[in-house]
């Protein structure tokens, strides 16, 4: 099963994706990007723990992986129902043992032994109980504290209902600049960004240790002073995710929803700001899993035949995306002469079967990806 284990993933994965409150199966463009990346982590977690329960047995078995945890309680923030949340453990479980049970009969695996591995459903149900647990405590908490009620508000006014905002000490028919940042200090460093433009600020707590912000003004935001102020003055260990400018009520959602599609990236760039309009593309692809996976199939897996599994042609490729597609810069960057880097895009162009001018939207982004999934 250990050998088997991404293949395990993938099916509860997408089993998961298939229960919902509605019984429909799940919109992926419709989740917030927050939640859907934890439910993601969540399920990889749940996969690891389910299967040391099978070696370790059911009365030695770990106890339940935090992430588990903090995703129940993230659902309980995004409003997703307990009984979603449980029934999408219960479908992962009946996949887990399915898998178990086409293991154990090659390998002779019958009666009392059989018995002995199944006994993972006691596990389960302890899992389930922290679970449930969790989401309350986490609901008890949402409902008993006045920023909760304030951030609840401000959802609402997220989600498109008509409310009055005078209680929120900020004005909506202005200028608005969405931005999401995480780290310690957070809170305090948007406070000083907004001093420093001359902007009203509004701000909630958002979800894992985030800060949700808005910037308003009578005027457009200098994006370039933002961004120069950002490189010199942030605070070490801040990082944070921008939207574009919008203007009214209707602008102050949608740059806020920008900055929680940017902010993934954010979170995993060495960059302490990271611009909605610049990842854009890549986000897009982060909540899409067809659309990665083909990405990574169509241009990532041929390079990867190459005898050094296709690093040089990728150092080759950032390079020249880096300089716009000049290959003499590229080969100035890399230190190495221009008929090299021109014979080394022949190549991967043979690799791929076809032209770099007709995809390199899309190699970039699959090489985006693949440096933003690396451990390092």
């Amino acid at each position: 099963m250990r050998a088997r284990r991404a293949e395990i993933e993938q099916a509860v994965l997408t089993r998961a994706f298939a229960v919902s409150d509605t019984n429909e199966p799940v919109d992926l463009g419709s989740l917030d990007p927050e939640y859907l990346q934890g439910l993601r982590t969540a399920i990889s977690a749940a996969v690891d723990y389910g299967l040391a329960v099978i070696e370790s047995g059911e009365q030695r078995a770990p106890s339940p992986p935090p992430v588990l945890l903090a995703q129940a309680r993230l659902a309980a923030r995004f409003n997703i129902g307990l009984d979603t949340v449980l029934r999408r453990y219960a479908a992962g479980y009946i996949l887990l043992l399915d898998f178990l049970i086409e293991e154990a009969e090659p390998s002779g695996l019958r009666g009392a032994a059989l018995k002995r591995l199944m006994r993972a459903q006691a596990a389960l149900d302890r899992l389930l109980a922290a679970v449930s647990e969790e989401y309350a405590r986490e609901e008890r908490e949402r409902a008993s504290s006045s920023e909760q009620r304030r951030a609840e508000r401000i959802e609402r006014l997220l989600a498109g209902e008509l409310l009055d905002t005078s209680g929120l000490a900020y004005e909506f028919e202005c200028t608005h600049l969405g931005a999401i940042a995480s780290g310690e200090g957070a809170e305090e460093a948007l406070r000083d960004l907004a001093s420093t433009f001359g902007c009203r600020l509004l701000t909630v707590r958002g979800g894992e240790g985030t800060v949700w912000a808005w910037f308003g003004s009578r005027q457009a935001h200098n994006m370039c002073d933002l961004h120069r102020y950002a490189q010199e003055a942030w605070p070490k260990g801040v990082k944070v995710a921008i939207g574009e400018q919008g203007e009214g009520l209707a602008g102050w959602r949608l740059s806020h929803r920008q900055a929680r599609a940017a902010l993934p990236i954010a979170l995993r760039s060495s960059e302490p700001f990271v611009r909605y309009v610049d990842v854009a593309l890549l986000a897009a692809v982060l909540q899409d899993d067809l659309l990665a996976t083909s990405l990574r199939k169509a241009y990532l897996a041929p390079l990867e035949n190459e005898r050094d599994g296709g690093e040089v042609a990728r150092e080759t490729l950032r390079a020249y995306f880096a300089a716009e597609s000049n290959v003499s810069s590229a080969a100035a960057a890399l230190g190495v002469k221009r008929h090299t880097v021109t014979n080394r895009l022949r190549a991967i162009e043979e690799r791929l079967g076809r032209s770099l001018s007709t995809c390199s939207p899309e190699l970039e982004a699959a090489l985006r990806l693949e440096q933003l999934e690396s451990p390092a």
